[in-house]
């Protein structure tokens, strides 16, 4: 997780803007936990199951990766920063996601949270070795938490290019040629996923890891009912550190939606894309620039059909910013870019998606007739 010292912001005003609001009103959820359990530090890695490690490791290759570990059942991923891999893609007999880990501050809080779940603490199979206890969220997301006493190493990676701007003329007699390359993925960034239990799954990220939230989106005309989307970041104090870490949204399905990684700059993600494409990857959505968040980003596919995202420039938030709240809505996305597409959205009637629909309505969670109509406005508006 990149972090620095925050700059002087008025924090009433940060999210005064496009598709934005003051804040909460009264009486509504304030986007953390007064006394969480721990205080995660950022994510770890995500895990993933595969078929055809062969497979994924190209495509990781040309996304951006480095192998760090490979074996006849695990692939590890990293980026070029120092710290923990990025990604285990472990053999499996289908393509799925399984779950994300979170780094803890001390090896203590491991112990915390095994006598909060009754579980145990066990070493952790990742380069480098390491701790972790396994828990579930009410989602049923297998949630590892993980201590590394181990970094790997920082690699070599991607230079920024050198720009003009305006009277500030820093490159002289230098053409630009940025190479058409993988962009060099740095780290992970955030995770978002998508769940029928939705407030629920939030207060556990909050009282459990100690998450706090940096927006709130809601359905329009349904504020009174609670917010449908949240932007997590981790709380580590006055260090300010990504916008959020994990994201989650109320919808008929629970599972993964994206993952996104950190290059150097905007001509990274573009000379990278123009290699995907030449590779005859499919781009999902792109290139363009978020509001909430406000990265630069650029999603894609990867051979199982796994949406993941380059980007670069992203806000960081310290832990005194109070939340931001919007209403859900596809223009809200981004400041910039194509119009969203409907692969990036997931709204193709697909079986399986009209199958989600039809169980989420007639389960016992948090969607009903009232939200999946919001939705389904604010995926028109």
């Amino acid at each position: 997780m990149r972090k620095t010292r925050p700059s002087e912001t008025d924090g009433k005003t940060v999210h005064q803007d496009l598709h934005s609001e003051k804040g909460a009103l009264r009486g509504e959820n304030p986007g953390r936990s007064r006394n969480p359990l721990i205080k995660v530090t950022d994510l770890a890695w995500l895990e993933f199951e595969k078929p055809d490690l062969n497979r994924a490791e190209v495509f990781a290759r040309d996304f951006g990766f480095q192998v760090t570990a490979r074996t006849g059942q695990d692939l590890w991923l990293r980026g070029t920063f120092a710290g923990s891999p990025c990604m285990v893609i472990r053999r499996g007999p289908s393509s799925r996601f399984v779950g994300p880990a979170f780094h803890a501050a001390d090896r203590s809080d491991l112990d915390r949270l095994a006598r909060a779940a009754g579980t145990d603490v066990r070493r952790a199979d990742v380069p480098g070795g390491g701790t972790v206890v396994d828990l579930v969220d009410p989602s049923g997301f297998p949630v590892r938490v993980v201590y590394c006493a181990e970094q790997l190493p920082e690699l070599p990676g991607q230079q920024p290019l050198l720009l003009n701007s305006g009277t500030e003329e820093r490159r002289v007699n230098t053409p630009q040629r940025p190479r058409r390359q993988p962009s060099r993925i740095q780290r992970l960034g955030h995770v978002m996923v998508s769940t029928r239990v939705f407030a629920r799954a939030l207060d556990w990220y909050l009282d459990t890891l100690g998450m706090i939230v940096s927006d709130f989106l809601f359905l329009d005309g349904q504020r009174e009912r609670g917010p449908t989307m949240a932007f997590l970041r981790c709380d580590q104090g006055s260090l300010a550190v990504d916008h959020h870490t994990l994201a989650m949204h109320l919808g008929p399905a629970t599972g993964y939606v994206h993952s996104a990684y950190q290059v150097t700059d905007l001509d990274s993600i573009a000379a990278g894309g123009e290699y995907l494409g030449e590779r005859g990857y499919r781009r999902s959505w792109g290139i363009g620039r978020h509001i909430q968040g406000s990265q630069l980003f650029d999603y894609w596919r990867d051979p199982d059909h796994f949406m993941m995202e380059h980007f670069a420039d992203g806000d960081l938030f310290a832990c005194d910013l109070e939340p931001g709240w919007a209403p859900m809505s596809t223009s809200g996305l981004a400041q910039w870019g194509p119009p969203a597409t409907r692969d990036f959205l997931g709204v193709s009637p697909t079986p399986r998606r009209i199958r989600d629909v039809i169980e989420a309505l007639r389960s016992d969670n948090e969607m009903d007739t009232a939200r999946l109509l919001g939705l389904m406005k604010a995926v028109h508006s």
